[in-house]
């Protein structure tokens, strides 16, 4: 019944701490970027809509890689226990609100004139529990709170980096076969031109001028095989890296599939849309949680200069006789409330107090800085989005033009009208516009997963 009666004053001491909170009110910076992300349209509702990768990736292979990834990427995995040790860093934080209380047993013998005089203990005790009067211990839970609520946010940006990584991975991989195809295609046609312009000049028909730029030229789209299918490898490789594991050929682009084909659904970006939308990217929730905890922060800086008061209890039983530690009249207590009042620390609370101010000015100049950020990513992808249709079109009309006049060239060469010299100028304008084609080709497909990452798609 003592330890009880012991219990009930600390309990109710324990109800009246955290009764005051020093930490300042927490505002949301305003959103230092225009209000729409098209500022030539008129502000929208905001939306709230979370983008799902699943939806934008369309081909299967892709998506069986990107799972493949989620499941086995290293630094998601990373990511993932920062998320369990925040959680258990937190808790352990949260513990110093309530009393630890510690069971005790023990004994002791001493001896004075030959006489040894033995005592036993056994009791409850709770050690230093501090009453949170002022929310120091409170806010400093709230900012071990933020701390872990900013890594799970952190986890959620690693993911869509992750999916946004792999997807441009994989499409880089379908892009370099694109490109061995194309150099392979071009360095058998070149061979067979080659081998015509050796038959022509055996006969005559030629000069070893011809026959050495022909071969030149084949020699050219030679290295060019080998150098693409170094690029492929290297693909495989990197793909590897991201996925955590071995990608299985099924999963991989078939190297009939161009780039171009539509691994990826285009995401579609409302006119007008707010700024706002930009507020549920990982990376800017992350930002404000760390800003919210730069003001618990504070209040546990404040809290700091006033008295702190803590407690020292415990309730037992002590005897000479390790047989009678239970019997009546053998119960002890005690209770020691401690008073500690800051008098003189040589300005360290106030210095305290000012590096968490500075803190939370950091904090806010970084969750702005990231809103910048996210507005210039969707402002970029937007404005390539505007132009990539009419480049591709031009693209694939430059490449139809130097076909038709590869040709004609070549037709001309045969009839003895021109010199092979524009056969081959004809011939490398049509491979770089070629190059040129799969390249923003592969920039269009990315630029739609850029979009997505860009929106906080997840």
């Amino acid at each position: 019944m003592r330890i009880y009666k012991l219990a009930i004053p600390l309990l109710g001491l324990s109800l009246l701490a955290g009764c005051a909170n020093l930490a300042p009110d927490y505002a949301r910076p305003e959103l230092p970027v225009p209000t729409s992300l098209d500022q030539s349209a008129t502000p929208s509702v905001p939306s709230t809509a979370k983008l799902d990768w699943q939806e934008v990736v369309t081909d299967t292979r892709l998506k069986q890689t990107v799972e493949l990834a989620l499941a086995n990427n290293r630094d998601l995995r990373i990511a993932a226990l920062n998320i369990e040790k925040a959680r258990a860093q937190y808790r352990i934080q949260e513990s110093s609100l309530y009393p630890a209380v510690n069971g005790t047993f023990g004994g002791s013998s001493s001896s004075a004139n030959d006489t040894i005089t033995r005592k036993y203990s056994a009791g409850l005790g709770v050690t230093s529990y501090e009453l949170d009067f002022f929310g120091r211990l409170t806010n400093l839970k709230d900012a071990a709170l933020q701390s872990f609520l900013a890594t799970e946010a952190t986890q959620r940006s690693v993911r869509t980096s992750l999916i946004a990584e792999t997807t441009n991975a994989w499409l880089t991989l379908a892009a370099y076969q694109d490109l061995l195809k194309l150099s392979q295609d071009t360095y058998e046609s070149r061979s067979k031109t080659l081998e015509l312009t050796r038959k022509q000049q055996a006969l005559g028909g030629t000069s070893r001028l011809t026959v050495a730029q022909a071969q030149a030229t084949t020699e050219s789209a030679r290295g060019e095989v080998a150098r693409y299918i170094s690029l492929v490898e290297q693909a495989k490789n990197a793909l590897d890296l991201l996925a955590g594991a071995k990608v299985p050929a099924e999963y991989l682009p078939p190297a009939t599939q161009a780039v171009g084909e539509g691994a990826l659904a285009l995401v579609e970006v409302p006119a007008g849309l707010s700024s706002e939308v930009l507020l549920q990217r990982p990376d800017i929730v992350a930002a404000e949680h760390a800003l919210i905890g730069s003001y618990a922060n504070i209040g546990a800086a404040r809290a700091a200069f006033f008295p702190s008061i803590t407690l020292t209890g415990s309730a037992g039983t002590a005897s000479t006789s390790l047989g009678n530690l239970f019997d009546a009249g053998t119960r002890v207590w005690s209770f020691v409330p401690t008073l500690t009042l800051p008098i003189f620390n040589a300005g360290e609370l106030s210095a305290s107090l000012s590096v968490a101010e500075t803190t939370r000015d950091i904090q806010v100049a970084t969750y702005e800085k990231a809103v910048q950020t996210a507005f210039q990513e969707v402002a970029d992808a937007l404005a390539v989005r505007r132009t990539l249709g009419e480049r591709l079109a031009a693209q694939q009309a430059e490449v139809d033009a130097y076909a038709t006049s590869l040709r004609l060239s070549t037709e001309r060469y045969r009839s003895g009208a021109d010199s092979y010299l524009n056969v081959l100028d004809s011939q490398r304008s049509l491979y770089v516009a070629q190059i040129s084609l799969i390249a923003l080709q592969l920039n269009e497909q990315s630029n739609r997963m850029t979009l997505f990452k860009a929106l906080g798609g997840e």
